[in-house]
C-alpha cells in the first residue's frame, strides 16, 4: 500500500438522525443529529470535530442524505468558512436511512487504507452494491422514489403490497402472487445478509415469509426503527430493509470499479468526470485513452467483513442445512416473527 505524503486519509461523518447499525463494530463514522437553537448551535459539534481532525493533517468526508439535507449543508458551509478550508467534503446520499447508516460505517471501516478523495467518491459506488427498500402497503405519501398514477391508486386497496426499492435502482412494484422474486432487480454476492428495521406495531409476518427467502439471506437481523424512516417512506406502516454480501472481498470490488483520476485543483484522486467534493473544482475526462479501473488506487484490507466485526447474532442466525431462512431475532433473542423496536 502507498505511503506517499500526497495521499490524504480522512474520517466519516454523518450528519442527520441516523443511529449506526453496529454492524461493523467499532468502526463506525461520527454522527451529528444538528438539533439547537440556532446554526451556531447546531454545527458546533461537528465544527469541533472538523477543526480538530483537520489540525491532525486528516479531512473531511461529511455525508447527509439528499432527501433531508437544508441543515446539513449550512453546517457543512458553516465549518469550510469558518475554518477557511476546503478540507471538508459534503456529499449527499439519495438512498434510504437504513443503507445509508450501513454504508456511513462501511466507509468509516475504509477510510484508514483510502485516500480521502476515493473515499467521497465511494459514497456513488457503494449504494450499487446493496439492496434496500422497503416493503409497504401504501406508496401513496411516497416522494423520495418515483411511483406512478396507478401505484397512488393501487394504495388504496386493502389487499396491495408495494415493494420499493431506492438501490441499486429506484423502483417500486406490486408484489402478486405472494411471489416477491419477479420484483428484485438485483441479488448481492454470496452470503447474502439483510439487516431490518420497522416500527414497533407494524405487522411483518409476509415480509418474513415471502421477501427474505426469496432473497437466499444466510443471516438476518432486525433493529429498531431509523427516526427519519418515516419521512423517507412517506408512511408510519413499513419494513425497511438493506442486503448485502457478507463475503470478505465484498468492499474490495468497489473500490476497484471506480476509475479514479487526480482532481485538477487538488489533487485528490475522484471520479473521472465530476466536481472534486473538497475544493470543488470541475474536472473533465482526460483526453485520449481512459484509466483503467482502479488505476493508483491502493486496495482495501483483504478481510472487510471477518468475524471480529461481524454482530453477535451472525453465527447463530445462520441458514439452516435443509435451505429455509430462519426468521428475524426478537429483542431477547428467540426467534420470533421479526424485528422489533
Amino acid at each position: 500500500m502507498s505511503t506517499d505524503p500526497s495521499r490524504s486519509h480522512c474520517v466519516v461523518a454523518l450528519l442527520a438522525d441516523i443511529p449506526t447499525t453496529g454492524h461493523l463494530g467499532d468502526a463506525r463514522a461520527e454522527r451529528f443529529t444538528l438539533k439547537g437553537d440556532d446554526l451556531a448551535a447546531r454545527s458546533a459539534g461537528f465544527l469541533d470535530f472538523s477543526a480538530r481532525h483537520i489540525a491532525a493533517g486528516r479531512k473531511v468526508v461529511a455525508l447527509y442524505p439528499k432527501w433531508h439535507a437544508e441543515e446539513a449543508e449550512r453546517a457543512i458551509q458553516f465549518a469550510r468558512l469558518s475554518l477557511a478550508t476546503d478540507h471538508i467534503a459534503g456529499v449527499d446520499v439519495d438512498i434510504a436511512p437504513l443503507a445509508l447508516s450501513l454504508m456511513a460505517d462501511q466507509l468509516a471501516y475504509l477510510s484508514p487504507y483510502l485516500p480521502s478523495g476515493l473515499v467521497a467518491s465511494l459514497a456513488d459506488e457503494l449504494p450499487q452494491h446493496m439492496l434496500s427498500g422497503g416493503w409497504m402497503k401504501s406508496v401513496s405519501g411516497l416522494s423520495t422514489i418515483p411511483i406512478t398514477l396507478k401505484q397512488h391508486a393501487g394504495s388504496y386497496l386493502p389487499t396491495t403490497t408495494f415493494l420499493a426499492f431506492c438501490t441499486p435502482v429506484k423502483r417500486v412494484g406490486r408484489v402478486k402472487d405472494d411471489n416477491p422474486a419477479p420484483n428484485i432487480p438485483q441479488r448481492p454476492m454470496e452470503p447474502v445478509q439483510i439487516l431490518v428495521s420497522a416500527p414497533e406495531k407494524v405487522e411483518h409476518s409476509d415480509f418474513n415469509d415471502q421477501f427474505i427467502p426469496s432473497l437466499g439471506c444466510q443471516m438476518a437481523g432486525g433493529l429498531p426503527e431509523q427516526p427519519l424512516g418515516r419521512k423517507y417512506w412517506g408512511t408510519p406502516k413499513y419494513v425497511e430493509f438493506v442486503a448485502f454480501s457478507a463475503h470478505p472481498q465484498a468492499l474490495t470490488h468497489p473500490v476497484k470499479s471506480i476509475r479514479a483520476t487526480p482532481c485538477l485543483w487538488c489533487r485528490e484522486p475522484i471520479s473521472a468526470g465530476v466536481i472534486c467534493r473538497f475544493c470543488r473544482g470541475a474536472n473533465q475526462l482526460p483526453a485520449g485513452r481512459p484509466p483503467k479501473q482502479g488505476a493508483d488506487v491502493p486496495a482495501p484490507p483483504a478481510k472487510t467483513t471477518g468475524e471480529h466485526i461481524r454482530p453477535s447474532w451472525a453465527a447463530q442466525q445462520s441458514r439452516p442445512s435443509d435451505g429455509r431462512t430462519q426468521r428475524l431475532p426478537t429483542r431477547e433473542g428467540n426467534t420470533g416473527t421479526g424485528p422489533h423496536s
